[in-house]
């Protein structure tokens, strides 16, 4: 028989958290020490990842509207989600679409148990605690399948998270169980970080990941090409405009960051099996 797995630890301050330095990118105050020194540090690297980090949200704001009012989808399933910020999925949700259910899913337990106690008396809400990287079980657990009918179209959401893999094959291997489990009509929606921009920077920063701890996986030289990303969704139908750089993606007023300054790109696509 093989060795039972150690337990993961809950809980660690000193160990830097990529969602707490997201945090801190967003002038949060959910973050530590170790969180804040290792964003300070990625910083000296890369100067605009706070402004990556705010046009991620109004990536995720866009998308989200439009799959809660205009493809009438009426329940998420938020994988990685981090710490709450404002503009929150559910609170995007239900402002077009009171009744829809929204479940948030991470494997950090300081967010599970933030988020647990800020939507206690939410009944459409949920937050629980699961790995990314097995999504059967993920799936199964039993609040998301209180809440979450997979017989209907659902929307999975996946912000910039599965560049925390490098491995390609276990990330296709997530993608495509995730296609297979939801109905027909359901949507995958992402972000990704990609190197074809600025490769020097994307390769120090991966370098600097992956020594601490914050990227799952085999080591790799830098971020996926856009090629890459692309690659990891095919069979999925996506809406207009494609995958394409997220400030391109439906813009809704001033473009605040120009596409070519913003090395981060996102789709929606629809099943359609």
């Amino acid at each position: 028989m093989p060795p039972p797995r150690p337990e993961r630890a809950k809980f660690d301050t000193t160990v830097p958290n990529e969602g707490r330095i997201a945090d801190y990118f967003l002038g949060g105050k959910d973050n530590f020490a170790a969180d804040r020194a290792a964003a300070e540090h990625v910083l000296s690297i890369a100067p605009e990842l706070p402004a990556l980090a705010r046009e991620g949200r109004r990536f995720l704001a866009r998308t989200v509207r439009f799959l809660a009012a205009e493809a009438g989808v009426r329940q998420f399933v938020d994988i990685g989600c981090g710490l709450p910020t404002q503009g929150t999925v559910h609170e995007i949700v239900h402002s077009a679409a009171p009744g829809a259910r929204v479940v948030y899913v991470d494997n950090d337990p300081m967010v599970v148990t933030h988020g647990q106690a800020l939507l206690q008396d939410d009944r459409l809400t949920a937050v629980v605690e699961a790995d990314a990287l097995d999504p059967a079980r993920m799936l199964a657990h039993p609040r998301l399948s209180e809440m979450i009918d997979l017989e209907r179209p659902v929307a999975i959401l996946l912000f910039a998270l599965l560049h925390n893999f490098p491995d390609d094959d276990l990330v296709a291997q997530m993608i495509t169980h995730l296609r297979k489990a939801v109905a027909p009509g359901s949507y995958l929606a992402f972000s990704h970080a990609v190197s074809d921009l600025c490769p020097e920077t994307t390769a120090r920063l991966a370098a600097v990941y992956q020594a601490q701890g914050s990227i799952a996986g085999p080591p790799r030289g830098n971020l996926r090409t856009k090629g890459e990303v692309e690659r990891l969704f095919d069979g999925l139908d996506f809406v207009e405009p494609g995958i394409v750089y997220i400030p391109r993606w439906r813009p809704d007023g001033a473009v605040l960051h120009g596409p070519d300054s913003v090395w981060v790109v996102g789709g929606v696509g629809r099943t359609t099996r």
